[in-house]
């Protein structure tokens, strides 16, 4: 069981009241991001995570967050406690639960079949050129091979082609007018 939050209110808040609200080193990471919106998108994934963290697990502190080995995070005094973070410049998305989750969130933008030629496997191909809407399509299974490598911990890595052949994950998808976020998950 997890609980996936989704905020597309970047621009809905004070920047600098929230930077004075999260860890430091939330916000020392915030504050490298060069333009406000990666600023936002940061600082708004954090607010989303304190969220969840109060909800399901009365949580009220600000989570110290470390990275274990491949990039992954995880809260330094919960280890027990799973979650995930990501960002695009339409929305933010943040997974928390008892095991281990990965999500991904996507804007959809302009189909690119170079790109989908690079990342995807034939029978990928086939369901984007089948699909009505081949960006959503993209990105619905770009978000899948996301969730899927940040759930593993193993993160991006260069063939993206054979990511999908698992059959332990379920993946649920959440789609917006303008993103798609998925959540991966192991099959128990």
């Amino acid at each position: 069981m997890y609980k996936l939050l989704i905020s597309n209110d970047i621009h809905d808040f004070n920047l600098q009241e929230a930077l004075d609200e999260i860890s430091a080193s939330r916000r020392e990471k915030a504050l490298k991001f060069k333009h406000e919106q990666g600023q936002r998108e940061c600082v708004l994934a954090y607010l989303l995570l304190k969220r969840a963290l109060k909800e399901v697990y009365g949580i009220d502190e600000n989570p110290e967050l470390i990275e274990q080995e491949g990039g992954k995070p995880m809260l330094k005094d919960h280890p027990e406690i799973h979650f995930n973070l990501s960002h695009c410049k339409s929305a933010v998305a943040c997974v928390i639960g008892d095991e281990p989750v990965g999500v991904d969130i996507e804007r959809i933008k302009n189909y690119n079949a170079q790109l989908a030629r690079h990342t995807m496997n034939d029978k990928e191909l086939q369901e984007i050129k089948a699909s009505t809407d081949e960006a959503r399509a993209f990105i619905r299974l770009w978000t899948k091979k996301e969730a899927l490598l940040k759930l593993t911990g193993e993160g991006i890595r260069s063939d993206l082609k054979t990511v999908l052949n698992r059959e332990n994950v379920r993946f649920d998808v959440t789609e917006g007018d303008d993103y798609v976020c998925t959540v991966g998950k192991f099959i128990q």
